[in-house]
């Protein structure tokens, strides 16, 4: 999620002119519901910013978050939190990037061979070198400057001066966030539309870099979802999937997106420095809400932390038309814990849990005992959003049997 490379080849010639007045009035429209009422009879703003407080969203300590739900069957925000913010957009840029390939692509929006294998795990898997590809052969900063144009953009800008090969570097804030995902569910043609939203509905738990990407949205709702996530930060290595973890190099100035070293640059309008976490998406049937949750953390976090956070801030959100998965939630520890197919350490490995994230548990049964001195427990705890089990001897609980969670029926 955080790799990409020099810009080594210019724009292309320009292609647009289909849409740009649909786009100009779909702002308008969104730019006409952002003074709503907020939760708890608080007022939003022109800019889309209300107090944490009066909008019940539950931001943890020392996290910064931008926020913006939209309900697109009532047309109102029922939840804004610093919307106009600005935040370095991490992956969530791959947006603008489909857009920009497909932009007046038509009249059937066909899309070649090669260019769906990139941008399929792109938009799936948040695939790092298809990304690095459009930002180089299609202009690099030049594609953020077009979608501005063409979506009237209020908060979207380019990689800071010195990083214009980092794609994302792109500011982008909550409130335009929405206005991309509106774009592309109510003016964007509509094989643009399927293609981009089939492929979101299709997110993979692990990510390409190895990330578990089913943080915020994914683990606050049950489907039906879409999400385009994104993270950018010094964080260690990914352990999504049964095997392998891959580091990225958040010091390397030709493939990453993380910082460079501390005092390297003079301070930049957005925070280039602290890790950043960022779920977005849409949620519940006929894509019903738009949520856009953008947010930064200490320096030194841990992905699990973050994981964690981000998760506990989208869970407090107003989401109109969301379902919300039945189990308790707890903290765990340890580090590359499995989530296996059965209540044994001989069973498949499904995946390994981010170090600390916190996880839903549905129910709990007995199996093989597990022992990690000086502790012992045969409990094993069933994730359901997993579709497996951990040992209950990870569980941030004092009781080998939760005494919350039922025992499960099978």
């Amino acid at each position: 999620m955080r790799h990409l490379s020099s810009i080594r080849s210019g724009p292309k010639a320009a292609r647009r002119a289909l849409l740009s007045v649909s786009a100009l009035l779909l702002c308008l429209a969104t730019a006409a519901t952002t003074a709503t009422a907020a939760p708890g009879g608080a007022t939003a703003d022109a800019e889309g910013t209300v107090s944490a407080a009066a909008a019940q969203v539950q931001v943890p300590a020392d996290v910064t978050a931008g926020v913006a739900v939209y309900d697109r069957q009532t047309g109102t925000f029922t939840d804004q939190l610093n919307a106009s913010m600005r935040f370095r957009s991490a992956s969530v840029v791959k947006l603008l990037l489909v857009l920009d390939f497909l932009w007046n692509r038509g009249p059937d929006y066909t899309i070649p061979a090669a260019d769906r294998a990139l941008l399929e795990p792109m938009l799936r898997s948040s695939d790092d070198d298809a990304a690095s590809h459009y930002w180089e052969v299609n202009g690099g900063p030049a594609i953020v400057t077009r979608m501005v144009r063409e979506l009237v953009l209020s908060d979207t800008a380019g990689p800071p001066a010195g990083y214009e090969g980092y794609w994302g570097y792109t500011a982008v804030s909550a409130r335009d966030t929405v206005k991309i995902y509106r774009y592309i569910l109510e003016q964007a043609p509509a094989p643009v539309r399927e293609f981009i939203m089939s492929n979101l509905r299709q997110s993979t738990r692990c990510a390409s870099d190895s990330f578990d990407q089913h943080f915020g949205i994914p683990g606050a709702f049950d489907r039906p979802w879409a999400v385009k996530q994104g993270w950018s930060g010094d964080y260690e290595a990914g352990t999504c999937g049964p095997g392998n973890t891959k580091k990225t190099e958040p010091s390397s100035a030709s493939k990453s997106t993380g910082p460079k070293a501390a005092g390297s640059r003079a301070a930049e309008p957005v925070n280039l420095s602290r890790p950043a976490l960022h779920t977005t998406g849409t949620v519940g049937a006929g894509d019903r809400t738009i949520v856009a949750v953008l947010t930064l953390h200490p320096i030194g976090t841990g992905y699990g932390k973050a994981y964690t956070d981000i998760g506990r801030l989208t869970r407090s959100l107003d989401v109109p038309g969301a379902t919300r998965p039945t189990g308790k939630w707890y903290g765990t520890w340890g580090t590359r814990v499995g989530v296996r197919d059965a209540a044994t350490t001989a069973s498949g490995v499904r995946t390994r849990l981010p170090a600390g994230a916190e996880v839903l548990i549905s129910c709990q049964k007995q199996g093989e005992t597990v022992s990690v001195p000086p502790y012992t427990n045969n409990w094993w705890a069933y994730l359901p959003q997993y579709g497996g089990y951990m040992s209950n001897i990870y569980v941030s609980s004092p009781d080998d049997k939760l005494p919350d969670v039922p025992v499960c029926v099978s």
